[in-house]
């Protein structure tokens, strides 16, 4: 399978707000970047996305995606759309334990994992030979992207995906080979 990961375009969302489930607009009409990405794309590909419009509307300019809900970016539950400063010291706990930690209302990275790789299989299962675009959230990707190297979740973090960029991957059934991380189209 050839895996093209791509993080949405850059939300409509002032700095140091915490944000993960909240539907989030984007700051700009996603046809420019969707235009530019088809370029580093096969010609035909399966095609996934996360429902919400930051990722949702990316895909729709791409092709017509299956829209897949365990997709989804992180459930801040609580913290959704509050400051980072608002928040104040109760980010230590999740800082203790990164991956067990749960906002109060939210879920865990743990949980988040579980779901996204339970959708990835049954992708993987339906398109285990041809090309697969999924547009997504950063959470998601990383946790895609390191269970397919091999790389330890606790380590996830150092996937850092930036918005509207796009990763590829060679997976095969021994593993996979990473072929481009965050390559930023021309022209976008």
């Amino acid at each position: 399978m050839e895996l093209h990961l791509i993080r949405h375009p850059r939300p409509a969302v002032a700095p140091g707000t915490c944000y993960g489930r909240t539907d989030l607009p984007l700051l700009e009409p996603p046809h420019q970047l969707a235009a530019a990405l088809r370029r580093l794309l096969p010609p035909d590909f399966a095609l996934y996305a996360s429902p919400l419009q930051r990722a949702r509307l990316l895909a729709e300019a791409l092709g017509a995606p299956s829209i897949e809900g365990r997709l989804q970016e992180i459930d801040f539950g609580e913290w959704e759309g509050r400051s980072f400063e608002a928040i104040g010291n109760a980010i230590d706990a999740w800082a203790e334990d990164p991956l067990g930690f749960r906002a109060p209302g939210g879920e865990s990275p743990r949980e988040m994992a579980a779901r996204v790789m339970a959708a990835f299989a049954e992708i993987r299962d339906r398109h285990a030979a041809g090309p697969v675009v999924i547009v997504a959230h950063g959470g998601p990707l990383r946790v895609i992207a390191g269970e397919l190297l091999g790389i330890a979740p606790e380590r996830w973090l150092g996937l850092d995906f930036d918005c509207g960029a796009l990763s590829t991957l060679r997976v095969e059934r021994w593993g996979a080979t990473l072929r481009c991380f965050n390559r930023h189209p021309t022209g976008a």
